[in-house]
């Protein structure tokens, strides 16, 4: 079992995926401090949606979070999915991760 650990320069990127939404958080792991989260609770993101358990939903959080991320200039993260298989509303996140620019 691998440990993922985020850093002050390339901090970890945890993703939880409930039945109902998608919630994403950043986090600086030396320091123990969540630098910005994004779910599909957030009410700029809740009225984009019809629902938030799906793949849409997911890639809406990403492309947020990825946005602003990048406006703060981190533009590199550790991508923490808690060792579910890559598909689905992961991918999904992923994908709208990518196309606001960052890289992980």
């Amino acid at each position: 079992m691998k440990i993922i650990k985020g850093t002050p320069n390339r901090p970890r990127l945890a993703i939880f995926r409930s039945h109902r939404h998608f919630y994403a958080q950043v986090i600086d792991d030396q320091s123990s401090k969540t630098l910005f989260s994004c779910s599909t609770l957030d009410p700029f993101i809740k009225k984009q949606l019809a629902s938030g358990q799906n793949c849409e939903a997911a890639k809406i959080v990403g492309k947020e979070l990825g946005l602003v991320l990048m406006k703060n200039n981190l533009d590199q993260v550790v991508f923490d999915r808690r060792f579910r298989p890559f598909h689905g509303r992961i991918a999904a996140f992923a994908d709208g991760v990518r196309e606001a620019g960052l890289k992980f």
